[in-house]
């Protein structure tokens, strides 16, 4: 069972140390591509959050009546089912973001970050673990999108949550999808820049 220690290891490790956009570099479609507003990536970052929480609590679970044949198919069809949760609830709870993010939130069954962590750590681990893996890696790409979102939206309309703050569109660039490459490299050399320092003041 995880300890406290264990816990905030996992949900630090998921946000910080393997990031999934920022360190790991997966599931870049949605953060190019929706991650436009701080709102999307908000609603995108929650609905991930909560598939990646509930697959790994779900196959650990199960993990002893997986046959390793069909592994990968129970992983999707588990996946493909907390999809088709959180699908339906923003459809009927919040229809103005689940409108503009459309295929995005279908299209989490094929991101990668959620099946590698089945693959490496829900199949093996407890449910406790698990909970709190899935906890940190969530969290982890909702900060991500959450951060690219304000950058875009701040740099791209002069607005934060759809409120005009800065009177003018500073750049324009940062609207288009090409500008969410250029984001989330800005943001990948400052997490390496902030591993080097940590790293540099442990060795003194």
């Amino acid at each position: 069972m995880a300890t406290d220690k264990n816990s905030l290891q996992l949900v630090t490790n998921g946000i910080l140390q393997e990031n999934p956009i920022f360190k790991l570099a997966l599931s870049m479609c949605p953060a190019v591509g929706i991650s436009t507003t701080v709102v999307n990536g908000l609603m995108l970052g929650i609905a991930v959050l909560f598939v990646q929480v509930f697959s790994s609590v779900t196959i650990s679970l199960i993990k002893d009546f997986i046959h390793p044949r069909i592994r990968i198919p129970t992983y999707t069809l588990t996946i493909a089912t907390w999809v088709t949760v959180i699908d339906l609830t923003l459809a009927a709870y919040f229809p103005a973001a689940y409108a503009q993010m459309g295929i995005f939130v279908k299209i989490i069954v094929a991101f990668a970050i959620i099946t590698m962590r089945l693959e490496m750590f829900a199949c093996k681990e407890s449910v406790p673990a698990s909970f709190w893996d899935g906890l940190g890696m969530g969290l982890g790409f909702l900060v991500g999108m959450v951060v690219i979102g304000f950058v875009r939206e701040l740099l791209g309309s002069g607005a934060i949550f759809g409120y005009d703050v800065l009177g003018f569109k500073p750049l324009l660039f940062f609207i288009l999808p090409s500008a969410g490459f250029f984001v989330v490299g800005l943001m990948m050399g400052f997490f390496n820049w902030i591993e080097a320092s940590y790293a540099k003041r442990g060795k003194k």
